[in-house]
C-alpha cells in the first residue's frame, strides 16, 4: 500500500471511530525539540558529562543513583524538569485535539512520556494515563509513605555543563529525607504507582463506553515496548506513526513511516477532504 493510500485509510478509520486512544512514546516529543534518549549516544549528546564518565541511561535513571550520587542524578532530572517546563508542544498536539473533539467519546491518552506535554497542550488531565509516572510529581526516595505531591513549586538551579544540582535537595515533607521524581525507573521497587493506577482505572472505564475505538500510536519504540504492547492489547485498528518502526501486526492496521507532525498534518488534510 502506497503512502497516500495509507493516509486515506487512516483518515477513514478516524472518521468512523467513536473514540480515539492516543498512545504516545518518546518520539512524540521529538518535533518539539525534546531528546528521546535512544541508546546511550542520544543521552550523552544531551548530557556530555554523563558521556565523559560513560554513565548509561540505565544507571542514571535508576533509584540507586540517588544514594550513589544524588547531586548528579538530581542534576539530570532537574535539568529535564526545567526543559519540559520551557518546551512548547508542537503542532501535532493541536491537530490531535481537533480530531478528537469531533469523536463522540473524544480521546484518552496513554503515554510512557513523563514530560506533561499533553496537559500543557490542553488535553483533559483526567483523560491521561502516564504509565511511567510524571516528572511533575515527586515522592520520597525511601519511600516513607505512599504520598505523591506536585513539583509545581520546586525551583532547581543546575550546573548544566557538569550535570549537577547546585540548589538545595528537594525533600520529602513527611520524613524530610531526599525526594525523587514519581517516575518508574530501571530496577525500581520503590516507585509509588497509586497515581498511575487511578489513571488506568479511568482509562478502562472510558474504553468500555466505546464501540468503534481506533488507536493512534505515535513515536513508540521497540526497545521498551510498553506503548506498542498497550496499543495492540485492545485488538482494534491501529494507526502507527513511526519513522523507524512502522510495522503493524494486523491487516486492519496502518503503519506510517513518518514523524508526528508530517503524519498528523497529512491525516488532518485528508479528513477535511473526504469528510
Amino acid at each position: 500500500m502506497q503512502i497516500e493510500e495509507k493516509i486515506t485509510k487512516a483518515a477513514e478509520l478516524i472518521l468512523q471511530a467513536d473514540g480515539l486512544l492516543i498512545a504516545a512514546g518518546a518520539g512524540m516529543g521529538v518535533d518539539s525539540g525534546l531528546p528521546d534518549f535512544r541508546g546511550n549516544e542520544g543521552l550523552w549528546r544531551a548530557y556530555p558529562e554523563l558521556g565523559k564518565h560513560r554513565i548509561s541511561f540505565v544507571e542514571i535513571a535508576n533509584p540507586n543513583a540517588f544514594s550513589d550520587n544524588a547531586r548528579l542524578v538530581w542534576g539530570f532530572y532537574g535539568h529535564r524538569l526545567k526543559r519540559y517546563r520551557e518546551t512548547q508542544p508542537h503542532e501535532g498536539f493541536r491537530i490531535l485535539k481537533e480530531i478528537a473533539e469531533k469523536r463522540v467519546h473524544g480521546a484518552f491518552i496513554f503515554t510512557s512520556n513523563v514530560d506533561g506535554q499533553f496537559q500543557k497542550a490542553g488535553f483533559d488531565d483526567s483523560r491521561i494515563a502516564e504509565c511511567h509516572g510524571s516528572i511533575h510529581h515527586l515522592q520520597c526516595t525511601i519511600p516513607c509513605s505512599a504520598s505523591i505531591w506536585t513539583s509545581e513549586g520546586l525551583s532547581v538551579e543546575i550546573d548544566e555543563e557538569n550535570c549537577r544540582l547546585l540548589s538545595n535537595f528537594p525533600l520529602c515533607p513527611e520524613c524530610h529525607g531526599l525526594s525523587r521524581p514519581n517516575i518508574l525507573m530501571f530496577n525500581d521497587w520503590g516507585w509509588i504507582s497509586n497515581r498511575t493506577e487511578m489513571q488506568m482505572e479511568r482509562l478502562n472505564k472510558w474504553y468500555r463506553k466505546t464501540s468503534r475505538l481506533v488507536v493512534i500510536e505515535i513515536g513508540a519504540g521497540v526497545h521498551v515496548p510498553t506503548v506498542r504492547r498497550a496499543s495492540e492489547s485492545f485488538n482494534v485498528p491501529i494507526i502507527r506513526i513511526n519513522p523507524d518502526y512502522p510495522e503493524v501486526p494486523k491487516s486492519t492496521d496502518i503503519g506510517l513511516a513518518l514523524g508526528a507532525i508530517d503524519a498528523l498534518r497529512s491525516i488532518k488534510n485528508r479528513i477535511e477532504l473526504i469528510a
